[in-house]
């Protein structure tokens, strides 16, 4: 059951007032995205009200296709009539037109996985959901020069990425990035990279190591650029990155809320303002709100690591309250560290400094066990490795790696297909007007091999 606005106020020690919700104008509740949607960014409209397109086939490109699809001018609504594996063949795709939906949770069982490429997000007004991205260093040499995010928003805005799975990205597996210094003005500045975006239930892991990143070690979870503000981060799942789970820059807006960090290697949550990316611009001071979170070290952890740590010259405003910090062991860990003797400073607050309205909290010692349970593409109808992976962090296990190979490769699935029927979805949020998603049987549960279905007979 999900906590009251009521509980949430009294957990970041606001009035239930504050917490609360503003009012519409004239009474007029403003429409979410979709049930549950959350922070700056809930009420994008993304594609609503525009045309169906249908992806009819699993091919890189060309008609029926997925890039055709998004390429698309104009408001859309992309749905799928074919489920499978999309090999984009080392490439990224850029999604350049606004107003748009991805309904990965139409596709029949067992939904859309791309792999070999990225998603680079350059509009506007745009909700992604149900998709899984396997990027992978598909056999290049190491520091040849494959370099791609999973997925990443570049000077975007009111974008929701919601319950997707981003793994063994190149660089970052979930950013919000974009020019730093847009225009004459702090606001100019803002205003000129990604803003108003919301990561929720996402899973974000096993980044890849040392592979072809040209920079050499690039396993990393989520980049938040400088200057971005109105980030939302809520209850995804980091696991088996070495750094960025998520690493914020100078000047960033941003709340950290009920997420699992698992296994981080060098650094899990952390906040640089770097003086040479910065030279000649007046510093700006971060601020962060990290409530209710659950940070756990693994076998690639090391020892001692903080829950945040500080890097650079620019200072962090920092609220922070129910978090957790154990290694792999149980035993507590620092809630705050520094890697770099310079100026920067932590300015610890008394309430939050960065909080969207109406915001449910869960207690951190609920969070667990309802982020593993919800996160990650088509919860109701996992992959193999979305499998492993949550069952690792449950258990403890797993590690950072440096080729996708080592954990199987790439997935294959047997294409399969199903008309979309439009009457049997209410295409506003596109939610199944039935209750249940193309694969789902029931309530979300856990999920058995063959031979654990035989035994359990």
């Amino acid at each position: 059951m999900r906590p009251s606005l009521l509980f949430c106020a009294a957990l970041l020690g606001l009035t239930p007032i504050a917490a609360a919700a503003q009012p519409a104008a004239q009474g007029v509740q403003p429409t979410k995205a979709f049930p549950g949607a959350v922070g700056w960014a809930a009420q994008t409209q993304g594609g609503r009200g525009g045309r169906i397109i249908r992806v009819t086939n699993l091919k890189a490109d060309g008609p029926g296709s997925f890039r055709a699809a998004v390429e698309a001018k104009g408001p859309r609504i992309v749905v799928f009539e074919v489920a499978g594996v999309i090999d984009l063949g080392r490439t990224s795709l850029n999604i350049t037109e606004p107003y748009l939906t991805i309904a990965g949770q139409t596709a029949p069982s067992p939904g859309i996985t791309i792999i070999r490429g990225g998603i680079d997000l350059r509009a506007h007004d745009v909700i992604v959901r149900h998709i899984r991205i396997r990027t992978g260093v598909d056999g290049q040499a190491k520091l040849s020069g494959w370099e791609a995010d999973a997925f990443s928003t570049i000077g975007a805005y009111n974008v929701i990425v919601d319950h997707c799975t981003m793994t063994w990205a190149l660089d970052e597996n979930l950013s919000a990035s974009g020019p730093r210094f847009t225009g004459k003005t702090v606001a100019e500045w803002r205003q000129g990279t990604s803003h108003d975006i919301t990561f929720s239930y996402n899973l974000l892991a096993e980044g890849i190591a040392n592979g072809s990143h040209p920079k050499g070690e690039h396993s990393k979870g989520s980049l938040i650029h400088d200057n971005a503000t109105g980030i939302l981060i809520y209850r995804n799942i980091y696991a088996h990155n070495v750094e960025r789970s998520p690493l914020l820059k100078g000047g960033v807006q941003a709340a950290l809320v009920n997420n699992v960090i698992y296994d981080p290697g060098k650094r899990a949550v952390h906040y640089n303002l770097m003086a040479l990316e910065w030279a000649g611009q007046p510093y700006q001071t971060g601020e962060l709100s990290a409530v209710g979170n659950v940070m756990r070290g693994g076998p690639s952890t090391d020892e001692g690591l903080p829950f945040l740590m500080l890097g650079g010259d620019g200072d962090l405003r920092y609220f922070g309250k129910d978090n957790i910090a154990v290694d792999q062991h149980g035993k507590a860990l620092p809630m705050f560290g520094r890697y770099g003797e310079t100026r920067a400073k932590l300015i610890e607050a008394k309430k939050p400094v960065v909080w969207p309205a109406g915001l449910d909290v869960l207690r951190s010692r609920d969070v667990e066990t309802h982020v593993l349970g919800h996160a990650g593409a088509r919860p109701w109808d996992r992959d193999d490795n979305d499998i492993r992976v949550l069952f690792f962090v449950a258990e403890g296990r797993g590690e950072i790696i440096d080729d996708e190979k080592t954990v199987g490769g790439y997935p294959v699935f047997k294409e399969a297909r199903a008309p979309f029927v439009e009457a049997d979805w209410n295409l506003d949020t596109m939610e199944p007007k039935s209750g249940l998603y193309p694969g789902q049987k029931g309530p979300i549960q856990e999920h058995l091999s063959d031979r654990d279905k035989a035994m359990r007979k």
